[in-house]
């Protein structure tokens, strides 16, 4: 731990937060509202971190809002879900104290800051029909729109999506038929939202957080880039910081909140953490793997789990906010009736429709042969799904950019232009087109997923809204790039039930506090869950903000007794 303190303090407050995701700002709140002074140090020039980057859901198990509709759940059932996620990965304490928080938090911020939060009607956990503790709707929450004028001058400095449609409610898109209909979406409705400036899903519950913290007038400095943690030999004592160019020394009484996010701009972290390589991505430049070089040097123990590699695509001519190409997920269109994806031996070799399965063959290694079999691989569409489906940004009946993907009058063509091998894709589609008329996946089940649906499906194609043949020339093949996972994280910082950062002998280093996408993801283990990183994000921040006010939260040991773990 760093010793030699500075001569004199720059700023000074009882908690000082690192980031101003939903993590850092529910950690201010909470800390604040129980006495404690309380400033927030972002690194980049706008405020809302990657939360504002999400689609804005938020996973809380037993929570009051499903209550008040007649739907039945429990925080043990959450745990229980959550355990089974895990696999034996996960830490059975992490997930039980979030689903136990998870929902006082929820409270907490409705009636601290006004938080308005809804139930996602009709949206299932991702294993719902697969498990007991899967629910069918409930859990899913996502923020009301926020009007963002009333953030004042900090309108223009809280983050917006480059991605997320943010003018739209969950319900708006999906009473509409979900972004595979997206030619039926109230473009009127988003397009007063958008001039009101309305925001939903993650830039409206971001905005949520970021008015809590104006309205209790918390410092918000923003281009202020903690590069080191400070010590006195028993805690952590303070931060240095760097603003414009020069040293700013920040003194915390009772603590600082590390809430950076992960790691995924870095290249050199995701192939030795991750063991991802050549990501894409959509996330912030300063999604770089500080919350490792602030805690590491203070003995900050750091846990994996098993993680994927996402898949997405980049259209020609857009771009990160620093200059970096956008990509898009490939979640959601590739599980669209008339497409599949295969390998270069023209071969499918997942569930297209449910990520979670889909994903994890993407890294599969050949050790025979030492490949990635399955790396590279295409999205095939006909011309039924051009027509009909949105694929990134690219709208249906839109030819696609040149040199975002390849057109052909015939399949043989198709594989030629791609050096696919064409006997294998000619067999795979012929075999899938005559299962999907049916529709049917005998071989990875697509579209069994209710979640698959309702999320990555066409509620009007029968007899399943994830399956359709392709058989209508030009066909098309996007190739799929490997990007991040919006910056959720297999490798993190190992925290207690109150999120302190603990070392490498189990015990809590004093003053150090850790929250969101910078801990490691113990609750959930090798699987994930929609809405369960911002619901993580939201309980680390009002546990830590409770515990640094020395009013720390023993609901966790009554929950344990309760169930006798």
């Amino acid at each position: 731990m760093i010793r030699n303190l500075p001569e004199t303090w720059s700023l000074e407050a009882d908690l000082v937060v690192l980031g101003s995701g939903i993590g850092g700002l529910s950690a201010a709140i909470t800390a604040q509202d129980h006495g404690l002074s309380v400033l927030v140090l972002e690194r980049s020039g706008q405020v809302g971190g990657v939360t504002a980057l999400s689609l804005g859901e938020v996973w809380v198990p037993g929570n009051h809002l499903a209550e008040r509709l007649g739907i039945e759940d429990s925080a043990e059932s959450g745990f229980r879900y959550l355990k089974r996620l895990a696999m034996g990965y996960g830490d059975e304490l992490a997930a039980l104290n979030l689903a136990v928080h998870a929902r006082l938090a929820l409270r907490y911020f409705e009636n601290k800051i006004g938080l308005g939060m809804a139930v996602i009607r009709g949206c299932p956990d991702y294993y719902y029909g697969q498990t007991n503790d899967g629910v069918a709707e409930g859990r899913l929450l996502e923020a009301l729109p926020f009007p963002a004028a009333t953030l004042g001058a900090w309108q223009a400095r809280t983050r917006v999506s480059p991605i997320a449609p943010y003018g739209m409610t969950h319900p708006d898109m999906m009473e509409r038929g979900g972004t595979a209909n997206i030619k039926d979406w109230d473009f009127t409705l988003m397009g007063e939202r958008l001039m009101r400036d309305e925001r939903c899903l993650g830039p409206g519950l971001a905005a949520a957080f970021v008015k809590g913290v104006l309205d209790r007038g918390i410092p918000l400095h923003t281009g202020a880039d903690a590069v080191e943690l400070i010590g006195d030999g028993e805690r952590v004592v303070g931060v240095r910081a760097v603003k414009d160019g020069r040293d700013m020394f920040v003194k915390a009484n009772r603590g600082v909140v590390v809430a950076v996010s992960s790691y995924e701009r870095n290249a050199n972290l995701n192939k030795t953490l991750a063991q991802q390589l050549d990501l894409g991505t959509m996330v912030l430049a300063t999604v770089d793997g500080a919350g490792f070089r602030l805690t590491g040097p203070v003995g900050a123990r750091i846990a994996k789990v098993p993680d994927i590699t996402m898949g997405g695509v980049q259209v020609p001519g857009e771009e990160m906010e620093d200059g970096t190409p956008l990509m898009r997920s490939v979640m959601q269109p590739i599980g669209l009736p008339h497409t599949i994806v295969v390998n270069r031996a023209g071969q499918r070799f997942a569930n297209e429709a449910f990520y979670r399965e889909f994903f994890y063959r993407l890294d599969h290694i050949d050790g025979g042969t030492q490949t990635h079999p399955n790396f590279p691989c295409w999205v095939i569409f006909d011309n039924q799904a051009r027509q009909k489906y949105p694929f990134a940004s690219v709208m249906p009946g839109q030819d696609l950019p040149e040199g975002m993907g390849v057109k052909a009058d015939s399949l043989a063509e198709l594989a030629r232009l791609t050096e696919i091998d064409a006997p294998g894709l000619i067999e795979t589609i012929g075999r899938f087109n005559a299962h999907a008329e049916k529709g049917e996946d005998p071989v990875f089940r697509r579209g069994t997923h209710p979640w698959s649906a309702y999320m990555s499906g066409d509620r009007y194609q029968k007899p399943n809204p994830n399956l359709g043949p392709l058989v209508q020339p030009p066909f098309y093949a996007v190739e799929i790039r490997r990007m991040g996972g919006s910056a959720i994280p297999s490798t993190g910082v190992v925290t207690d039930q109150h999120s302190r950062a603990m070392d490498w002998h189990d015990r809590p280093i004093e003053g150090l506090y850790v929250a969101g996408n910078s801990v490691a993801r113990m609750e959930s283990g090798a699987m994930m869950q929609s809405g369960v990183s911002n619901a993580r994000g939201m309980t680390h921040g009002y546990l830590a903000g409770c515990h640094a006010a020395g009013q720390p939260s023993d609901r966790l040991a009554e929950a344990v007794a309760r169930l006798e773990l």
